[in-house]
């Protein structure tokens, strides 16, 4: 079957399209810079503008699923401007997928659209599901209307399922890389206060969850893709340290992360305890359910 993933380049797209060219699938990347060098093998890329369906529409014909992965990183400093470019970059894609859907006589059967547990908001320790309701900051805010960017494809009869992913590990980008260097230079700690919450994912399940949500003709609305047991941003810095052989007590101040990411410091000093709820009661199986399982794979091989 046709699957097209917008966003394929990234952390989280790269790995999805070669699980599902490896599964058999005939795998569309959406790309500015659709050259085969950013490609993993057997994967087709097509240009795009990230705004509209010109130059790739036609490929929505017949295909079985999209998937919208695009969008700006967060990780980075935050000013109005690239607040706006961030906002924009999730808002304009998903208007661009509506568009080509609406004009394809043969619809695909679903769209994944992403999210993020930013959706809720920070909330302190209270345990979140799916039914609760988002926050009101400028991520939650993102992600409710990042949701809503592609909610017109329902009328039109395609299912749809919205990934509101937490913090994804994995060695080779998102959030891990940024932590390892002071453990490995013998300077690791908990970021702030450590007590914000880390509701986090290992690649491989968020993968597998993204699979099974988009083979699953009943799984539609949101789930929470995180793992079972979020934790502390302090006891992921423990548990990073016990894997790694590092102590783990130097934190890195609050006044440092805002003097390099300035409003987005608030992405990694504050959080929330999000709890895969639906996607447990659909079956699903996590390969990594604890942190400590989820580091050791990761980095066993090269902790040093």
């Amino acid at each position: 079957m046709r699957v097209l993933i917008t966003g394929g380049t990234g952390l989280l797209g790269r790995a999805l399209a070669e699980a599902l060219r490896q599964a058999g699938d005939e795998v569309i990347v959406l790309s500015r810079r659709p050259e085969p060098a950013r490609l993993p093998p057997g994967v087709q890329g097509a240009r795009w503008d990230g705004r509209t369906p010109e130059g790739w529409g036609h490929l929505v014909e017949g295909a079985f699923a999209i998937i919208n992965l695009a969008g700006e990183s967060i990780g980075q400093r935050w000013t109005e401007a690239t607040k706006r470019r961030i906002r924009e970059s999730r808002l304009n894609a998903g208007r661009a997928i509506v568009e080509a859907i609406a004009a394809a006589r043969e619809k695909p059967q679903v769209v994944l659209q992403a999210s993020a547990v930013g959706y809720y908001g920070p909330r302190g320790e209270e345990r979140l599901t799916e039914e609760d309701p988002p926050g009101s900051d400028f991520l939650a805010r993102l992600a409710v209307d990042w949701e809503a960017s592609t909610q017109p494809v329902e009328a039109m009869g395609v299912r749809r399922v919205i990934l509101r992913t937490g913090i994804v590990l994995a060695k080779d980008g998102g959030a891990l890389p940024r932590l390892l260097l002071p453990f490995r230079l013998f300077l690791g700690g908990p970021l702030g206060n450590g007590r914000q919450g880390w509701s986090w994912i290992h690649r491989d399940d968020w993968v597998e969850a993204a699979r099974f949500l988009m083979e699953n003709p009943e799984a539609r609305g949101p789930y929470n893709l995180t793992a079972p047991q979020p934790v502390s941003n302090a006891e992921l810095c423990r548990i990073l340290g016990k894997v790694m052989g590092r102590p783990s007590w130097l934190p890195v101040p609050a006044f440092a992360l805002r003097l390099l990411f300035g409003e987005g410091a608030d992405f990694l000093l504050t959080g929330q305890f999000v709890l895969p709820k639906r996607l447990l009661e659909a079956g699903f199986t996590f390969r990594y359910p604890d942190p400590e399982s989820a580091l050791r794979a990761i980095l066993r091989p090269t902790a040093s």
